[in-house]
């Protein structure tokens, strides 16, 4: 590896990483947040069929993408800390 795709790559490196815990990071709060608001249920798949809707409105569904919610953020918090407490390379 040359001296000037070193840094090229750290900083390709790092930006990956960061649109990683940004994109984890607000699927995060998505999932956790829209299943409980009450335009939920006004969307397409909701539609489709008497089972799907049955499906889509029933609590265990919504907590279920909830807990997917708190799981993105907590892959968006431990990679955080992980690349914070990352030494710096020279």
């Amino acid at each position: 590896m040359t001296t000037e795709t070193a840094p090229r790559s750290r900083w390709l490196h790092s930006l990956g990483i960061l649109l990683f815990v940004l994109f984890c990071f607000e699927l995060g709060l998505m999932l956790i947040t829209l299943p409980w608001m009450d335009s939920w249920d006004l969307n397409w798949f909701a539609t489709l069929s008497p089972t799907l809707h049955d499906l889509w409105t029933n609590p265990y569904f919504r907590g279920a993408l909830s807990g997917i919610g708190a799981l993105n953020l907590f892959i968006a918090i431990s990679e955080t800390r992980r690349v914070l407490r990352r030494p710096s390379r020279p």
